[in-house]
């Protein structure tokens, strides 16, 4: 009985709790889309999904894109969380003309994503992570589809 009792406790100190929800903005990445306005939805006690719209207007290209990671959080130690998950997207970009005069097609593409990163939960409801989200183009524009990003960012945002 006495087992019984200590596993009990040991699991309610050990599991953490998500928000419900979070928004915020996640900044940074490797090639272009450097900030996304961010909205995390739990769907349970150690799951989530993060829905994340990005864009950049650049000298060579203005584009867009929508992702979407479920996530699995696992707790660190006190209010620090590590988090890994699996998605995709899809976007939109538009070329300027180039050195040559000539606009190269622009258009519509997928890819596939996965995320890892840290967390730290504030006391406060705000949420600070760094993450890196590898991407990896599936179909579409060639120069967006078929190469593989790494992107990596800070997040913040608040939880309610």
């Amino acid at each position: 009985m006495s087992s019984i009792l200590f596993l009990t406790a040991t699991l309610a100190v050990s599991a953490q709790s998500i928000s419900d929800h979070a928004l915020g903005l996640r900044l940074g990445d490797s090639d272009g889309f450097g900030a996304e306005i961010s909205y995390q939805k739990s769907i349970s006690r150690a799951n989530r999904l993060e829905i994340d719209l990005g864009w950049r207007d650049s000298r060579n290209f203005d584009a867009f894109k929508l992702t979407g990671v479920y996530q699995w959080v696992q707790p660190l130690d006190g209010n620090f969380n590590w988090f890994y998950g699996v998605g995709g997207g899809l976007g939109s970009v538009d070329f300027s003309a180039g050195s040559n005069g000539e606009v190269p097609d622009g258009g519509l593409f997928l890819f596939g994503a996965g995320v890892i990163g840290i967390e730290y939960n504030f006391d406060i409801p705000l949420l600070i992570s760094l993450d890196f989200r590898p991407e990896i183009g599936l179909v579409g524009y060639d120069d967006f589809s078929d190469n593989f990003d790494f992107d990596i960012a800070l997040g913040l945002r608040y939880q309610f």
